[in-house]
């Protein structure tokens, strides 16, 4: 658990660092988790989306299938993300 001097411990590279830039610094890889969790959403329900309309069906199946393979693809990117960057201690 960081104590109150921690913030004048920061790491070397972090000297000279506005606030705010730490801050962008510390949120970046959850920044990109998100956007490529949207992304493979979108992804995979724009293809299942096309497919449905160049094959013709009345029922968007291939969307539906999208949706729900762009879902599952980017929540586990999204949390291999997210837990990986969480640091543990021997």
């Amino acid at each position: 658990m960081p104590g109150p001097g921690d913030r004048q411990r920061g790491s070397p590279e972090d000297k000279g660092l506005s606030s705010l830039a730490e801050g962008y610094r510390k949120a970046g890889p959850y920044m990109a988790a998100s956007t490529s969790l949207v992304v493979a959403v979108g992804a995979f329900l724009g293809t299942g989306y096309c497919l449905d309309q160049k094959l013709g069906n009345t029922v968007p199946w291939l969307t539906m299938l999208g949706a729900l393979v762009g879902m599952t693809a980017g929540f586990i990117s999204f949390f291999k993300t997210v837990l990986g960057t969480r640091k543990t201690k021997p």
